[in-house]
């Protein structure tokens, strides 16, 4: 975990962390070093908003380190800086449309930018250069100068680990948040190992922090307005006593951190012999640090722009803790927020949720390494075997093999030593991982302990995001060998003499695939459909062309092919309902077929369970209520059909009756796919149905109308409809009585449930019903 508290530029534990736009941290004062002036070509923002954000700013000559306390404590630039507060407030105020683009261009784009880093910097970052003053000018000219400068120009700090960079408002850095959550891990870490930062010899010494010189020069002097260690050339070089500097205070560096056994009870920024902040730098993150280091007891987080209100609610537009201030005047008061304890809840559940995931694959990870380990071993030995028989062969042979044999030992050691490399090369890059998610988990968990909500919103999306990550790394195939412990060797030793010059290994002739392996978790079935899934087991080194999915009847039968083809996925449709089927796969390659899987057992649904389908409906069939609903916009007959086949088993459903207007003849019954849509339905030799008013009944098949029945429907009707496949008949209800006799005999074949209607009707179906058993008795038909 350790790996996790180290800050990416200085390499050390962080000291008073902030957080950047791109969820990365970094220590503040090495975020004093690496900040930039942004020339006048790369500015992105509009004038309004660079005058807005410069107005705070001192002199474009001074250090990027001191640019945050500069607006604060220098008063050299009096004229830009006495009217930051005001500048401020009007933008609040009058000026509100340009609050609010500063806050999109911070926030939604972050002001991101890319450049060279420079060579010369061992981090990859840039560290701004002093700009001197103009020869024979005054100091007030100086400042003048230094803050018209400001008006084309803007700062940006660009981070150490993704290269992206983020332009500084009128705070300077001071307007990134405080990590105090990491803050107060790094402080139990430093305690949990008896040590504190500074332990070191080289950390005891206070160093200049914008020295290019590996290591850096020891510091000479602290400027307590820019809060800044410099050693005696960065001073001359970075911080002349002329112009803005002139008067800045330049103090002694601050004494070495005290003892272990005092330091664990210290304040942080004591302890690290850092400085926390110059005599004129005063800033609400500054206070909040201090509270953070000095006590066990933290002191709670408070709204850096309203300092005496603590946090209460979440922006969920900005990601961010607020108070109730923030809301009522501030620019979130049209975001979305949610409370803040629920939200912490909310991102704890995600991060723990997410950890399991890494948890696991960490697990797997660990018996990988051991499954590594043992293939090494089975390596040696096993090459130690061949290498004893190939000794053995050639002891035999040994007047006409002594060269051969030399050359042969050469071949299976360079084979044991490109598995042994490859296995090597595996464990190395498995180790590596493990121990990058395992210090992740640490530091997770840690951060899971933490009872400050604000401090762990402010990271728990990173974090989530890092663990998720983190387990997308375990591709399928990373936890797989790459190489067999078996040497697919083998030697003839049958050749005439006059063929030892020829003699060479051989690879083992291609072997049939192995038993494929079902995995049950992914077997399922709907309705009468069933889906297998199957995989080739682990550390299969013969290769596998394709493979054969046979099923049975579903009476018992004898099995057929379903599938042939490369997948490992199949669902097989059009089955019989209420049946068992049985199921196995078998893999082939060149070489012929391997063995069967074991079978497995699938049972379809008892009864059917389907909607209307909206893709066989004719175009002017209206669906709705997922699809159970239809009518018609046409005020000629449509039909559409059922999503189901029935082949076998006996079937019921039922339609209700919804809308029922001017005595239309809507018609109800089974037909085949290929059923004429735009005419009544049962007026072809493709559909079995029967059609009513609200008086009497007809059965029409071919266009031939028999046994007319009285009774008809109206709203709040129902019709069922029962297909006995067992039985090859087909028979009507309405409203729990037989409609007429059995409408149709000898029904064979396969059958979809259908329906015609028009504008004056509208139906509801409803499937997945039990065959009933008290129906009432059929009715008398007319003819």
């Amino acid at each position: 975990m350790e790996e996790e508290l180290k800050c990416p530029v200085c390499g050390s534990l962080f000291r008073e962390p902030i957080i950047l736009p791109c969820s990365h941290n970094v220590c503040l004062p090495c975020a004093r070093t690496i900040a930039v002036q942004t020339p006048d070509g790369e500015q992105h923002l509009p004038q309004p908003l660079l005058l807005s954000r410069g107005s705070g700013l001192q002199a474009g000559a001074a250090a990027a380190a001191s640019l945050e306390h500069d607006a604060a404590a220098g008063p050299a630039c009096s004229g830009a800086g006495g009217s930051a507060a005001g500048g401020l407030g009007g933008g609040a105020g009058g000026g509100g449309d340009h609050a609010d683009k500063l806050s999109l261009y911070s926030e939604t784009d972050s002001g991101y930018g890319s450049y060279t880093p420079s060579l010369k910097s061992p981090n990859g970052v840039r560290v701004l250069p002093m700009v001197p003053a103009p020869p024979g000018s005054s100091a007030a000219a100086a400042r003048g100068a230094a803050c018209s400068s400001l008006s084309s120009s803007s700062s940006s700090i660009t981070c150490p680990q993704c290269h992206r960079s983020a332009s500084l408002d009128h705070r300077g850095l001071r307007g990134f948040q405080r990590n105090r959550l990491l803050e107060a891990i790094v402080q139990r870490y430093q305690q949990g190992r008896g040590a504190v930062p500074g332990t070191s010899a080289a950390a005891a010494v206070a160093i200049c922090q914008l020295c290019d010189r590996t290591p850096p020069e020891p510091a000479a002097t602290l400027c307590e307005q820019c809060d800044v260690l410099y050693c005696s050339a960065c001073q001359l070089k970075c911080h002349p006593s002329r112009g803005p500097f002139a008067k800045h205070r330049l103090v002694q560096p601050p004494p070495p951190p005290p003892a272990p056994a005092e330091a664990a009870s210290g304040p942080t920024g004591a302890a690290q012999g850092a400085p926390s902040g110059g005599g004129g730098c005063k800033s609400p993150g500054g206070a909040g640090a201090g509270a953070t280091g000095g006590s066990t007891a933290r002191k709670f987080p408070t709204c850096p722009e309203h300092e005496m209100e603590n946090y209460s609610m979440y922006c969920v537009s900005c990601r961010t803790p607020v108070c109730y201030l923030c809301l009522e005047e501030g620019r979130h008061a049209k975001h979305e927020v949610k409370p803040l304890g629920a939200m912490w809840k909310q991102h704890k559940a995600q991060l723990s949720q997410a950890l399991n995931g890494v948890s696991d694959k960490a697990k797997e990870a660990k018996e990988f390494l051991v499954q590594l380990k043992n293939i090494l071993q089975q390596i040696q030995e096993n090459g130690l075997d061949y290498e004893a028989c190939l000794v053995a062969q050639c002891d035999a042979l040994v007047d006409a093999l002594t060269r051969q044999k030399a050359k042969l030992l050469t071949k299976v050691t360079k084979e044991r030593e490109h598995k042994l490399k490859m296995v090597w090369d595996q464990i190395n890059h498995c180790t590596l991982k493990l121990r990058q998610s395992t210090g992740l988990m640490e530091y997770c968990l840690e951060v899971i302990k933490e009872n400050d909500p604000s401090g762990f919103l402010q990271i728990s999306d990173a974090l989530i995001k890092r663990v998720q990550v983190s387990q997308e790394q375990w591709v399928k195939g990373a936890l797989e060998p790459k190489v067999s412990a078996e040497f697919d060797l083998t030697l003839d030793s049958e050749p005439l003499l006059q063929a030892i010059h020829q003699l060479d290994f051989i690879q083992m002739k291609c072997r049939v695939p192995p038993v494929p392996l079902l995995q049950l978790e992914k077997c399922c079935t709907r309705n009468n459909s069933v889906t297998l899934a199957w995989r080739m087991p682990p550390f299969t080194h013969s290769p596998v062309d394709g493979y054969i999915l046979e099923l049975d009847d579903g009476a018992g039968g004898q099995f057929r092919e379903v599938y042939v083809g490369k997948e490992t996925l199949c669902t097989i449709d059009g089955l019989h309902f209420n049946s068992t089927y049985n199921a196995r796969v078998k893999a082939f390659n060149s070489s012929g077929v391997g063995p069967y899987s074991k079978t497995v057992v699938l049972q379809t649904s008892d009864v059917a369970w389907f909607t209307f389908d909206p893709n066989s409906g004719h175009r002017d069939i209206i669906l709705s209520n997922d699809n159970q609903t239809a009518t018609c916009s046409s005020y000629d007959d449509r039909v559409v059909l059922g999503t189901a086949a029935f082949s076998k088993g006996v079937h019921y459903w039922e339609l209700h009756v919804d809308r029922y207007d001017n005595h239309p003849d809507p018609a109800f019954g089974v037909a085949r796919a290929s059923v004429v849509k735009d005419m009544m339905l049962g007026k072809d030799d493709k559909a079995w149905a029967m059609y009513v008013d609200n008086n009497r009944s007809w059965f029409m098949h071919c266009n031939s109308h028999t046994n007319r029945t009285e009774g008809g429907v109206c709203k709040g009707a129902t019709v069922g409809v029962l297909l006995d496949l067992n039985k090859h008949t087909l028979t009507f209800f309405i409203n729990g009585q037989q409609q007429g006799p059995t409408a149709f005999s000898h029904v064979d074949g396969v059958f979809m449930p259908a329906l015609s209607l028009n504008r004056n009707v509208q139906v509801t179906l409803h499937t997945g019903l039990e065959v009933p058993t008290n129906l009432g008795r059929p009715k008398l038909s007319g003819n």
